[in-house]
């Protein structure tokens, strides 16, 4: 099995391993039965599902696969997994108000810009598009823009020339931003305080029209491997902690600066702290 995904359906988290040798995607069932049923007890309410449906010799049981995923204690177990066929199948006979809206998410997701992004944000790690570029720089933030969002963005990797704005903030004006942008780049980053307050401010610059958290993470993520041999395990911090501290970061950094420090990891070379870096990074920007 390959790669792990965290996807995240109305803030619940549906975990996702790639089959290499059948190139398709397996998904955690009790995971899906929690996000549509909002049952108390997801694993007990697939057991007695899975019963009826061998009973009624139904075949989705027969396509039932049990792979290893990590679990919330840290430990890999057996789950039960569909692909994705056999999940559209599964949804349709589980009585809930939310088949609709989950099939819609559950099928097209993947098709949306932020899917494509998505998918080409796995790819980042394996490219090598990182390790040639110089950390701390806007050039750097460019070249993740434009890796991300190419062909999705006729802006990709290119500063923006409108006053933007996002809810009550907004950020620096158009006129403005080229000469911000190389205040920010000059800023020192050889501190763990340093390198958050650059990212603050960058994030306050906010460079593109679109796709700016999620290419300013991974900007963030280059700054701590290089000068203090560690990274975000973003899946430590959740959406609203994190989005709640970057809204007070404007006046006051200390939050956020308490959140990454407690998500910091020496495990800059884990492919997997990478790929769930991506999946919870793109969750933050869902509405």
């Amino acid at each position: 099995m390959g790669k792990i995904s965290f996807r995240f359906y109305k803030d619940h988290e549906v975990r996702a391993i790639w089959d290499e040798d059948k190139s398709q995607w397996w998904f955690s069932i009790v995971d899906i039965v929690a996000a549509i049923t909002e049952s108390p007890n997801p694993r007990k309410y697939w057991s007695v599902l899975k019963t009826r449906l061998k009973k009624a010799g139904n075949e989705l049981t027969t396509r039932c696969s049990q792979l290893k995923m990590k679990a919330a204690d840290g430990k890999r177990y057996a789950t039960d997994c569909f692909a994705q066929e056999d999940v559209i199948n599964l949804v349709r006979v589980i009585p809930s108000h939310k088949t609709a809206d989950f099939l819609d998410w559950f099928v097209y997701s993947d098709n949306t810009i932020d899917g494509q992004s998505k998918k080409k944000a796995y790819t980042l790690i394996e490219s090598g598009v990182l390790d040639k570029m110089k950390p701390g720089t806007v050039k750097s933030l460019q070249q993740i823009h434009a890796y991300l969002f190419g062909g999705l963005y006729d802006f990709a990797g290119k500063i923006r020339t409108k006053t933007i704005s996002k809810g009550n903030t907004i950020f620096c004006l158009a006129e403005h931003l080229h000469q911000y942008l190389q205040t920010v780049e000059a800023m020192p980053e050889s501190t763990f305080e340093e390198i958050v307050d650059k990212y603050v401010e960058m994030n306050m610059a906010h460079p593109f029209m679109e796709g700016n958290g999620r290419s300013t993470r991974v900007w963030l993520d280059l700054i701590l491997k290089k000068e203090l041999a560690l990274c975000v395990d973003w899946s430590k911090i959740g959406k609203h902690d994190y989005l709640n501290a970057m809204i007070e970061s404007e006046m006051d950094c200390s939050k956020i600066r308490e959140l990454l420090r407690g998500a910091l990891t020496d495990k800059i070379d884990d492919r997997e702290i990478f790929m769930k870096g991506i999946d919870y990074s793109y969750y933050y920007e869902q509405e």
